[in-house]
């Protein structure tokens, strides 16, 4: 069944999703840097079980960016009434990367937590991350290159220290994600990956399925390990020679697993 692609409205903007399957609602949220379409095939092997709903999130897919910048409290009140538009007394939760950053926050709300049901989560950002030596580096020098700015009157600080964020330093001191953004993007992404959620954890109290892949780089297991010890109902599930995307690297294995905990 090939999926339908349709618009949701958010405070004036469109935001595109695709919708697949029969039965319960489940909105599956991307990651970072991706779209609707990555998460296609996954939501095909679950269709006969579940209404999946994929929104492009704002800033991916097509899904145009936000007019400012957004930090993940902004996204996650899109989905929050994404979730509400859909009339259902209950929806599922199945998130990526980012997307994990976003159902954290949903889940740790108040009113809108109530309306979910069952949770996966692969790869899911938003735990602290270890840092290298280089890391603080790279963070002591963008410090130093943007103090001289700070020292200019408010009214004037804008244009120079966007010219210092074109620079190559400036960019050379950035992750690979950061210089391939520009804008709003980059502050948003900026907003995002620098909000950790570890202290949340305590707070959400859904059973939630942790599916990771052993040899992910860009969320490592240790990540998984700390949010499942943090959440009060977590259960980690590792999938062997599989990285950040696993539901791509290991599709059978992984469809096996997220088959088996939503039809139960």
């Amino acid at each position: 069944m090939d999926p339908i692609t349709e618009q949701f409205t958010y405070r004036g903007a469109p935001v595109s999703y695709k919708v697949t399957g029969r039965g319960k609602p489940l909105v599956i949220l991307h990651g970072w840097g991706t779209n609707s379409r990555v998460m296609i095939p996954l939501a095909g092997s679950l269709a006969n079980l579940r209404t999946c709903y994929i929104p492009d999130l704002p800033g991916f897919g097509d899904s145009p960016a936000p007019s400012e910048p957004w930090n993940i409290d902004r996204y996650a009140d899109l989905v929050e009434e994404f979730i509400r538009s859909l009339n259902s007394p209950e929806v599922d939760l199945l998130a990526h990367s980012f997307g994990g950053r976003i159902t954290l926050k949903l889940l740790s709300r108040p009113g809108i937590s109530e309306k979910i049901g069952k949770v996966l989560i692969t790869g899911g950002a938003g735990m602290k991350p270890k840092r290298s030596a280089s890391f603080y580096f790279k963070k002591t020098l963008a410090k130093i290159l943007k103090a001289p700015f700070y020292l200019l009157p408010a009214p004037l600080r804008a244009k120079p220290l966007e010219w210092l964020r074109a620079t190559p330093l400036w960019k050379m001191l950035g992750s690979s994600d950061y210089r391939e953004l520009s804008g709003v993007m980059r502050e948003t992404f900026v907003l995002t990956v620098t909000e950790h959620l570890d202290s949340i954890l305590d707070t959400i109290h859904h059973d939630i399925l942790l599916l990771w892949g052993r040899d992910d780089a860009s969320t490592p297991l240790y990540q998984a390990e700390r949010m499942e010890n943090g959440l009060t109902n977590g259960a980690l599930v590792v999938i062997e020679k599989a990285g950040h995307y696993a539901f791509l690297d290991k599709p059978n294995r992984f469809t096996a697993i997220a088959r088996a905990y939503f039809e139960n």
